[in-house]
């Protein structure tokens, strides 16, 4: 592993969505997500994490440090035994093992965030053995998101589908079709902002440079391995990267954000958007603070 950041870094991710679902509430039958104060859409943090997650997976298939540790069908216990295992630790041997090595929790933390990306990245809670007394900490993740909201209110709309295949043979006897149902956004372009933290990498995961270019690469690409027929058409349209010249900034975070303005190319009109051309993004690159520098990756 190479050494870990020494800038901090804020970022802007615009994406968009085209007749589908980005993200279902299970609550509201799996409608998209709404803000019904304004009629925003809204994409959870853990929905583009998970995405992200799925990409480096793909990509690095389970390489030595590039594991990732929340993922589908695998309890997470399993892979908190392993770091018990490397440093030879049992339920039965714990107590004397830490009254040993004072410094064995920390070996044992180390251990998860350099095997496993998404620890090194946004952290976890591995506490699933709290009850045998065995326990990998918690881990504050250097880089955190936020909620994606979209820029314009969107309107989820319910399709009514048939098919004619039918369940039961009970059912086959008394109809030829079955009625199925599923919401879509015909169009919404959403904006998410996240920070990256040299502190934290530093102090506690040791997310290193290598690990930063793989996550700009993940985030632009995030929805390229994750097709479904449900959430239709989507893409990463641009990322917004603000580099700090130092470990703990030089501005406010919202300075840098306030800085990236989306706005409709013809406002005048009221046609609803429905595409991405729709739009203008403007950086004032002039606005930015002493030590700050943007980058725009498409």
């Amino acid at each position: 592993m190479s050494e870990p950041i020494k800038n901090r870094y804020e970022f802007v991710i615009l994406f968009d969505v085209e007749n589908g679902n980005p993200n279902g509430d299970p609550d509201a039958g799996n409608m998209p997500r709404v803000d019904p104060e304004t009629g925003l859409g809204l994409v959870t943090d853990v929905c583009l994490k998970r995405k992200i997650r799925n990409y480096v997976e793909t990509v690095k298939e389970d390489v030595a440090g590039y594991r990732i540790y929340v993922k589908d069908g695998v309890p997470l216990n399993r892979n908190d035994a392993e770091a018990y295992k490397q440093l030879d630790v049992t339920d039965k041997n714990i107590k004397e093992k830490k009254k040993a090595d004072p410094d064995l929790d920390r070996k044992i933390r180390d251990w998860m965030c350099a095997n496993f990306y998404d620890i090194r990245t946004f952290g976890a809670v591995m506490t699933t053995f709290v009850k045998a007394a065995l326990n990998c900490g918690q881990v504050r993740g250097p880089v955190q998101l936020g909620f994606a909201r979209s820029v314009d209110p969107v309107v989820p709309q319910e399709i009514t589908i048939t098919r004619v295949a039918i369940t039961t043979e009970e059912d086959a006897e008394k109809k030829g079709t079955e009625m199925g149902r599923k919401y879509i956004i015909p169009y919404g372009l959403y904006r998410c902002e996240g920070y990256i933290s040299a502190n934290l990498a530093r102090k506690t995961t040791g997310f290193s440079e290598e690990d930063l270019k793989l996550l700009w690469e993940a985030i632009l690409n995030m929805f390229e391995y994750d097709r479904s027929a449900a959430r239709g058409k989507m893409a990463v349209r641009e990322l917004i990267v603000f580099k700090h010249d130092s470990e703990l900034g030089c501005a406010p975070a919202w300075k840098l954000f306030d800085a990236v303005t989306v706005t409709r190319k013809d406002p005048d009109s009221s046609a609803p958007a429905r595409s991405y051309q729709d739009y203008v993004v403007h950086v004032d690159e002039d606005a930015l603070p002493a030590g700050v520098v943007c980058e725009r990756m498409r």
